[in-house]
């Protein structure tokens, strides 16, 4: 397969820290480099070495970490566990671990794209309350209301057009990575106020898997929306995963909620309605795949915090170093990618 740095380079520029003033300050490049697995520009299918540099780090900022485990984060739970911590940052539990599935997951993607046409497409549903589709309006309770049954129905379909239609383009029109211009300027305001006040704030990412065959997918354990699930809560700062209508079908009458099947122009079945989120007993059926991540706001700030010592005694942690207000633009890539590796694994 035709295999370059260019391949790769894109969805880690996606995820680098430093790209804009909604990130955390620290500047690196992460430029990638093929060291091995390639020669002129096609694998050889041998293992591939892929190698990025970290270029500005500080491992000075994370003195006070000796004696106090951050609160919410993963210092004391290692320290547990291995009876040994990273000194420097969060070690294995940093999100900067993340770029070797990014990396990884472009050579998958390239693959995939070549050989199925499948396409992946994440972007920033909400930050706060902040959010790009009202999901609170379209659950069940609206269904309530007599007459609101096409306003809310129309609705769900304006909404799986966005997720038809969609494209890294759009998504990375503006520096929030959400497609909706209006609301990605007020949750922009949303990041800049918990920035300000030296806080932090989380919400949720949307991913969209187009064009995926049929078939994919295992009974019981091996679910397709397992599989993606496990994805998913692997990457750093995730609290929730929905996948299809997710806890809005939770309200949603029977009758309604159920797909009907039409003929589709491949001679295949289609379903009229995609609630399911293409994939029904844990198999995809050709329909747009599309999930939910939720993440919560970061949990190194750079607020006084009292908390305690690993010794027990209560104190006061006032960490430094440079972190996201918010990691929900540089996630996007992060979702693309490890749901890239669970489709392909």
């Amino acid at each position: 397969m035709p295999l370059t740095e260019a391949d790769v380079q894109p969805q880690l520029t996606r995820r680098r820290p430093g790209q804009s003033s909604l990130t955390t300050p620290r500047d690196e490049k992460d430029r990638v480099t093929i060291l091995s697995g390639t020669e002129k520009g096609f694998t050889l299918g041998t293992p591939i070495c892929l190698t990025v540099p970290n270029e500005d780090q500080r491992p000075h900022d994370y003195g006070e970490m000796d004696f106090y485990p951050r609160p919410s984060h993963a210092d004391y739970t290692y320290l547990e566990k291995y009876g040994i911590k990273a000194g420097s940052g969060g070690g294995r539990s940093s999100a900067r671990e993340s770029i070797g599935r990014v990396a990884a997951s472009a050579i998958a993607e390239k693959y995939l794209k070549t050989a199925y046409g499948i396409e992946i497409v994440a972007f920033v549903c909400s930050v706060g309350h902040v959010s790009m589709v009202p999901f609170d309006d379209m659950n069940g309770a609206f269904l309530e209301d007599p007459g609101k049954e096409k306003e809310w129905m129309d609705s769900w379909k304006s909404w799986w057009n966005v997720l038809h239609s969609v494209t890294r383009a759009d998504v990375d029109a503006n520096e929030v990575r959400c497609p909706d211009a209006k609301t990605a300027q007020a949750m922009r305001e949303r990041i800049v106020k918990a920035k300000g006040a030296l806080d932090s704030i989380g919400g949720t990412v949307v991913c969209v898997i187009r064009n995926l065959p049929t078939g994919l997918g295992e009974p019981c354990f091996d679910k397709l929306e397992a599989k993606l699930a496990h994805a998913m809560l692997s990457i750093p700062a995730t609290k929730s995963f929905e996948i299809g209508s997710g806890l809005a079908g939770t309200t949603i009458p029977g009758h309604i909620h159920n797909d009907s099947f039409s003929a589709g122009s491949n001679g295949k079945l289609v379903t009229e309605t995609n609630f399911s989120g293409g994939i029904q007993g844990g198999i995809s059926n050709g329909m747009d795949v599309y999930f939910k991540v939720g993440f919560k706001s970061v949990a190194t700030i750079s607020q006084d915090q009292a908390t305690a010592q690993y010794d027990g005694t209560s104190g006061v942690l006032a960490a430094k170093g440079r972190h996201d207000p918010c990691v929900l633009p540089r996630a996007v890539p992060i979702v693309e990618s490890m749901a890239t590796l669970a489709v392909m694994e």
